[in-house]
């Protein structure tokens, strides 16, 4: 039975049936839909402050595994540091130390300040942005990795040539001297012969007879065999290879000629006095990649410590050269 609402009219003193306007109902409609959605959304917001959504449960799933991953690749990238780090040291300090060669200079793998100012960058970032940097460290690992195992091949070859490296360098005394009585000049500033002047001298003297054998003290190849109008006299030039080369000067008779090989000890050639000489002796060389050196570091094959010791002192007497 549908529910009548009656009011009293004090103007017609009667009971009326009372009749709600329609503006008025739908106002009430409005009222209660808006309250009902504001009640919602309050109940919403409080209920999302303590529970989370499942898109906001698996958001923080992935979060979380992210930083996982992250934390073991970037242990795996510390440890290929490390590594990377100690094969670098090997190689330049120890490596190719042992066969006379140059280390690999850092510009070659990575510059220094390049590798800093990345490191730096790392640091800097946040956690999915690091995520993302990983793999660019990784990159850059395996490339460095790459040029690394370059070099060990590189070493490799130089092992293969071990033996004719120490076949290469100049190790015997030109000319036979066990009793060590035949050194008369040394290397460095010694007085000129003929002009009586400080002057530099590039090599050793060997004070011998006329005659006496000069050998030639590492294999090689002769790039050239005469007289040379520079003051050597007749001389013989050996290329030994890895940078050594080795002259003989102020012989009296050459015994090899230009494009022979020849081997630690072979005969090549005779002591004289020929070209810029005051008395018969060899004049002896060696140079390192185009520079002279101090021929009485390399006699080691052919003296003991004890001879080795006094040939030193021999050498660097403040004498006049022969030459």
């Amino acid at each position: 039975m549908k529910n009548i609402k009656y009011y009293f009219n004090t103007h017609t003193l009667r009971f009326e049936k009372l009749v709600t306007p329609l503006r008025v109902k739908l106002l009430k409609v409005f009222a209660f839909i808006a309250t009902a959605v504001v009640s919602a959304g309050v109940i919403l917001v409080i209920a999302f402050q303590y529970i989370d959504s499942p898109k906001t449960k698996m958001l923080e799933q992935q979060n979380a595994d992210l930083k996982d991953d992250y934390t073991v690749m970037q242990q795996q990238v510390n440890q290929l540091q490390q590594k990377m780090d100690e094969l670098l040291n090997r190689d330049n300090n120890v490596y190719r130390s042992i066969f006379e060669s140059s280390p690999v200079p850092d510009s070659a793998r990575l510059k220094a300040m390049e590798k800093l100012k990345e490191i730096q960058l790392v640091k800097g970032l946040t956690e999915n942005n690091l995520v993302k940097s990983i793999g660019t460290q990784l990159n850059r690992l395996t490339l460095l990795a790459a040029y690394q195992n370059k070099s060990f091949n590189d070493i490799d070859e130089m092992v293969k040539n071990k033996e004719k490296l120490l076949a290469a360098i100049p190790a015997i005394q030109p000319v036979s001297d066990k009793d060590l009585t035949r050194i008369a000049s040394g290397f460095g500033t010694r007085i000129d012969p003929v002009y009586k002047v400080p002057k530099f001298h590039a090599g050793l003297d060997f004070a011998a007879p006329i005659g006496t054998p000069i050998y030639s003290t590492a294999d090689g190849a002769v790039t050239d065999a005469g007289f040379d109008e520079g003051g050597y006299g007749n001389r013989v030039i050996i290329d030994h290879g890895f940078g050594y080369e080795t002259l003989y000067g102020h012989m009296y008779k050459t015994k090899v000629r230009a494009g022979q090989k020849v081997k630690r000890g072979e005969l090549i050639g005779y002591v004289g006095s020929t070209g810029k000489s005051t008395g018969p002796h060899c004049h002896y060389e060696v140079h390192r990649n185009g520079t002279p050196v101090d021929p009485v570091y390399y006699f080691y094959n052919d003296l003991s410590p004890e001879q080795y010791d006094r040939l030193l002192k021999l050498a660097q007497a403040a004498n006049q050269s022969f030459d």
